[in-house]
């Protein structure tokens, strides 16, 4: 039941999605059929629709060793193979952080495995995403079960390397070793460093994506997964033991590596006390039982200082038994039905508000600005149907009056668009000066500025002072340009202003820019710099690999947000003055036209009757237009089909039933 809820969930954000994607392309035929199209909309378009139709949701499983993280994903995703499709055991399983998705493009399902030695290279792992070439390549065969069980054992593949080996790839007995020899000359270490599952699974298929995240040591090893993957997910499950609660380990995890999505994130963030059934005891009543998980999941929400209703206390491996074998009521018991039901509702309003605020907010303004030309035009119609419907029987006088104050109006709306245009030569000039505080070189060159202070450094003090430094020239950079940008935004906010006593202008607004969230991230990125710094990694690495892992990740993710920020200010500098542009540019064509036919209105009454004609036609083509414009902006702006909240609003610390009445069964 849960599960095919979770499924439908899914589903009915893909159908969300594929709506929004069928009225933007209708839209940009649309603009097309109708020669609506003004400056870079056609492209915006296009980018918006790539965006959408590549766009994936992820479930990032994050959790220490030992917690039952890939049975819970087997017991969720994969037991309807009845069998453990990815390898899940007792101890240490799942040795590389791995992602499962679905590409139609790819041929084949396949297991694609990056070797543990490309840690050495200075590439980062999404440049190594988008170059294939160093993976290790295994096809997948669906229809076998027991092939694809045994190709997924290489996810748990180690082996044995030297003792300074491991050392120069990062991997040290502090770190991330599976395994350490006492005669400290050998030790084991994770074949793989990523995986790549292109697996043809219902829910990927539809868009989803799970990152499976192998503990704390993997996590401090590749900060990659801190920095950019987790964050970027829209739900994170922190995997925990019902019988041991928060360990210091899990509290590493909790607030080292999960605190850039917990601070980013209103939902999406769920703590699963898994192994409930170790709790389960032949010697205690259904009500003792029932309170001892109520207090540790009250006890576990207090420590992280979460809601208790973000506690959910599970069995992976009752409810991965429970769906071999059809067991209803244990699957009950183990409360994973329940767990599937609200981790479904918490993905969604997430993923929805990610798209709203990144791409459709964008869309729908697009759209208004259209609308609002078009609404322009139909009162401009209208006001001349009025106009020459009053004057039919009139003297020629009065038609040139009214010749003349179209021409008046015609020269002062020429004034306007000349203002117009020079006010965007002005806002050029702010831009200008804005990317140059925040432009890639300057970036560029503070980055290269603390690579020679930390490769110059003789000591792990003067590795952490040029870290830091990098860090705090990167937020002064930004807050620079946050004041350049309160300056460009006046200027903006004026240029409309002056439109506002018109009544063709009274609801325009412009979009000003804000540099809030790109704060947030720099000031996040610096929280995450200062982790590093004080990691294990850093004390006890190698120079080189410090230097390495800190350019391939913490560098590396805080020159994305300044590519982000360099590429949204530019759209955003060309776009801010289009919806009045295109208003100006709309009534001056309208005044041109007036004053054409009333020319010819002048002449003849044939002329005038014509006139009215036409003009009824207009009117009446530009409601249709507006009717268009109204129903694709109300389809846009539809938020998806509500899902019911009532079983997310109920704590699992009221209907705790991890118990059978025979609890050693």
């Amino acid at each position: 039941m849960a599960q095919a809820q979770f499924s439908s969930n899914i589903e009915a954000y893909s159908e969300w999605k594929k709506s929004l994607i069928e009225t933007i392309e209708q839209y940009d035929n649309w603009l097309n059929n109708n020669q609506e199209e003004e400056g870079d909309a056609g492209l915006h378009i296009f980018e918006t629709l790539q965006a959408l139709r590549h766009d994936r949701i992820t479930i990032a499983f994050v959790a220490e060793f030992s917690r039952g993280k890939t049975e819970l994903i087997n017991s969720i995703f994969f037991a309807q193979y009845k069998t453990r499709l990815l390898p899940s055991s007792a101890g240490r399983t799942t040795m590389c952080p791995t992602e499962l998705y679905y590409n139609k493009i790819d041929a084949r399902p396949c297991l694609r495995l990056l070797p543990i030695e490309t840690r050495l290279e200075d590439i980062s792992l999404n440049d190594f995403k988008k170059d294939l070439g160093k993976w290790a390549y295994i096809e997948l065969n669906p229809d076998s079960i027991e092939d694809m069980s045994h190709a997924f054992t290489e996810l748990v593949k180690t082996k044995r390397v030297s003792f300074d080996e491991a050392r120069r790839l990062g991997l040290h007995e502090d770190v991330s070793l599976h395994e350490y020899h006492s005669d400290h000359t050998d030790v084991m270490i994770p074949m793989w460093r990523h995986a790549l599952i292109n697996f043809p699974h219902p829910l990927l298929q539809q868009g989803l994506v799970i990152l499976d995240t192998p503990g704390l040591n993997s996590l401090g090893s590749e900060p990659e997964l801190t920095v950019s993957m987790l964050p970027g997910a829209q739900a994170v499950v922190f995997i925990l033991g019902a019988d041991t609660g928060v360990t210091k380990s899990d509290m590493d995890i909790w607030q080292k590596h999960l605190h850039i999505f917990r601070h980013s994130h209103r939902h999406g963030l769920l703590v699963a006390l898994n192994k409930v059934d170790t709790l389960w005891d032949d010697l205690k009543t259904w009500e003792e039982i029932a309170n001892d998980v109520a207090r540790q999941c009250m006890e576990t929400a207090r420590t992280l200082k979460v809601k208790e209703e973000q506690v959910l206390p599970i069995s992976a491996q009752k409810g991965l038994v429970a769906k071999v074998r059809g067991d209803k009521e244990l699957l009950k018991e183990s409360n994973l039905d329940r767990f599937e039901e609200i981790l479904a509702k918490e993905i969604m309003p997430q993923k929805e508000k990610l798209v709203r605020d990144t791409l459709i907010s964008d869309m729908s303004e697009l759209m208004l600005t259209t609308k609002r030309v078009i609404t322009s035009k139909l009162k401009s119609r209208v006001r001349s149907l009025n106009e020459f419907t009053k004057f039919t029987d009139k003297s020629e006088l009065v038609v040139e009056e009214l010749l003349e104050e179209t021409r008046k109006e015609q020269v002062r709306y020429r004034g306007n668009l000349q203002n117009l245009r020079d006010s965007r030569q002005i806002l050029a000039g702010h831009s200008e000066r804005l990317q140059e505080m925040i432009h890639l070189e300057k970036l560029d060159a503070l980055v290269e500025k603390t690579r020679k202070e930390m490769k110059g450094s003789w000591t792990t003090a003067g590795l952490k002072k040029a870290q830091k430094d990098f860090f705090e020239g990167s937020y002064q950079m930004m807050e620079a340009a946050n004041k350049q940008l309160e300056i460009t935004n006046r200027m903006v906010q004026s240029v409309y202003n002056r439109f506002k006593a018109d009544e063709d202008f009274s609801e325009l607004e412009p979009n000003l820019f804000s540099l809030d969230y790109y704060l947030n991230e720099i000031n996040d990125q610096f929280k995450e710099g200062e982790d590093f710094r004080e990691s294990v990694i850093t004390t006890f690495s190698e120079q080189n690999f410090v230097i390495r892992k800190f350019f391939l990740s913490l560098v590396s993710r805080t020159r994305n947000i300044y590519y982000q920020l360099n590429k949204e200010l530019d759209e955003w500098s060309l776009r801010v003055l289009s919806p009045l542009i295109s208003q100006v540019k709309a009534h001056k064509k309208d005044l041109d036209e007036q004053l054409a036919h009333l020319k010819k209105v002048s002449q003849s009454k044939e002329a005038m009757d014509a006139r009215v004609h036409n003009l009824k036609q207009e009117c009446a083509q530009l409601q249709k237009q507006l009717n268009e414009i109204n129903a694709m902006l109300t389809t846009i702006n539809t938020p998806m089909p509500e899902i019911d909240e009532k079983a997310s609003t109920v704590s699992f610390l009221d209907n705790v039933t991890p118990i059978r009445q025979n609890a050693g069964s």
